[in-house]
Parts: structure tokens; C-alpha cells; sequence
């Protein structure tokens, strides 16, 4: 029983590697691919509409709620101090560091991601990726690489877009409702967030999980058993994945941006 329970244990060690080897494999055949993408920009065009402005909606009503929420709770914390000009410095700086990129992308990863994953998979179920392969068209030049393109430069505008629409959020809250100085709520955030270290830094976290959740998703999708069952596991691997990157990430990247 125990040699038995070992040998399965290290049968999933070894598919996992494998799993891992041929991802890394199918992402330089991506990249190899989208050099193609230059003759055919259309085919860009339409998955940056599919991806990004489709998602858009979700990333401006979550952008809108979380900017409330954070400046009520910035405020009932920081009015105990006499401190509560200091709102807007709070969430802004939350938002373009952290918020912003993580929440657009769990957002992106959830509607998204599985859309992608979903989509490749069921036309690996239906066989029209292999129809492609016997007219002598190569899927991963038309198909996969303009969604992993599309997903890898829609994350940074969608995470802006949020962060922007939770600032709006922030200070309807903190001025509308709450009474603070307009001209306060915008001059403390103006002194405090620097271009560089705050708003560049939240678009290199942007744009490094927009490049892993678009590889995750494709990946699923293109790789998944071609059945019902298949396709549902992978588009749920697919969401459960991509939200570990992400969390994993944000804290390697947070620790080498902003760590002394």
C-alpha cells in the first residue's frame, strides 16, 4: 500500500513536469507565431475587442464599489487621528500599487481567462483546430497567438481603468458624502504618488500578470481532453491557477519594487 501510494505520488510529480515542459514549449511557439500577427493585425483587433472591451464593464462597476468601500474605511480609520485628509493618499496609493493590478486581473482571469480557455477548447472538441492543421494552417499563429496578444496588452488598460474609475469611486465617497475639502482630497494625493515608483510599477504588475493569466488560458484550452468533462476541468483549472499566479506574484513583485 505504501510502495503503491508512492509511485502514484511520483506519477503526478513527473505528469506535472511534463505539464510544465510543454508550456513552456507552447508559449515559444507563441512567440514565434506572433511575428505573423503583423500581416494580419486584424485578426488582433478583434480579440482585443473580445478580451478588453467586453470586460470592461465588470472592471468599472468592481473599480467604482472597491474605490467607495476603500475611502469609507480609510476615513473611519484615519479620523481617529485627526489624519483624515489623508484619505485620498490611501486609496490612490493602494489602488495604483496593489488593487488595481490584482483585482483587474482575478477580475480579468474569472471572465476572461476561462472565456479563452472555454473558446480553444471547444474547437479542439470539435476538431476545427485540426482542420486548420491539415489546410496547411498553423492554430497557433491564427488563433492562439492573437488572444494571448490581446490578453497581454488589454490587462495594464484594464488595470488602469480601474484604478482610475476607483479614485472617481474614492472621492465621490470622501467629498460627496463625507464633507472633506475637495482641494485637499486631490493636492495630498498630487504630493504623495510619484509616476515611477507608484503608477509604473502598478502597470509592470499589470502587464507581468496579464502575460501569465493569457498563458494559463490558452494553455488550458489548447492542451484540455477534448470531451465535456475535459473542457470543464480545464477551464477550471484555468481560474484556479491563474488566481495563484496572481497572489504569488504580486508578493515576489512587491517584495523587489518596494522593498529596501
Amino acid at each position: 500500500m505504501l510502495l503503491a501510494r508512492i509511485e502514484q505520488l511520483g506519477r503526478t510529480a513527473l505528469a506535472g513536469i511534463q505539464r510544465l515542459g510543454r508550456g513552456n514549449v507552447f508559449l515559444l511557439q507563441i512567440l514565434v507565431g506572433s511575428v505573423g500577427l503583423l500581416r494580419r493585425p486584424g485578426l488582433l483587433v478583434r480579440q482585443l475587442y473580445s478580451v478588453g472591451v467586453q470586460t470592461l464593464i465588470i472592471i468599472i462597476v468592481a473599480g467604482l464599489f472597491v474605490g467607495m468601500v476603500m475611502s469609507l474605511q480609510s476615513y473611519y480609520a484615519l479620523v481617529d487621528f485627526g489624519a483624515e485628509d489623508s484619505v485620498s493618499v490611501m486609496v490612490v496609493l493602494s489602488l495604483l500599487r496593489e488593487l488595481g493590478p490584482v483585482v483587474t486581473a482575478l477580475l480579468f482571469a474569472g471572465r476572461a481567462g476561462s472565456a479563452l480557455t472555454a473558446e480553444l477548447g471547444l474547437m479542439k472538441a470539435t476538431e476545427q483546430l485540426s482542420g486548420m492543421e491539415m489546410m496547411a494552417v498553423n492554430p497557433i499563429e491564427r488563433v492562439v497567438a492573437p488572444r494571448f496578444l490581446a490578453g497581454v496588452i488589454s490587462m495594464p488598460l484594464l488595470a488602469a481603468i480601474f484604478s482610475a474609475v476607483g479614485v472617481i469611486g474614492a472621492y465621490l465617497v470622501a467629498v460627496e458624502l463625507l464633507g472633506l475639502d475637495s482641494g485637499a482630497f486631490w493636492s495630498q494625493a498630487q504630493a504623495k504618488v510619484d509616476l515611477i515608483q507608484d503608477l509604473g510599477n502598478g502597470m509592470i504588475k499589470a502587464l507581468v500578470f496579464g502575460f501569465v493569466v493569457a498563458w494559463i488560458a490558452v494553455f488550458e484550452g489548447y492542451d484540455c481532453i477534448p470531451t465535456s468533462e475535459g473542457l470543464g476541468q480545464a477551464t477550471t483549472r484555468t481560474v484556479v491557477h491563474s488566481s495563484l499566479a496572481i497572489l504569488g506574484l504580486d508578493f515576489v513583485l512587491t517584495a523587489l519594487m518596494f522593498g529596501k
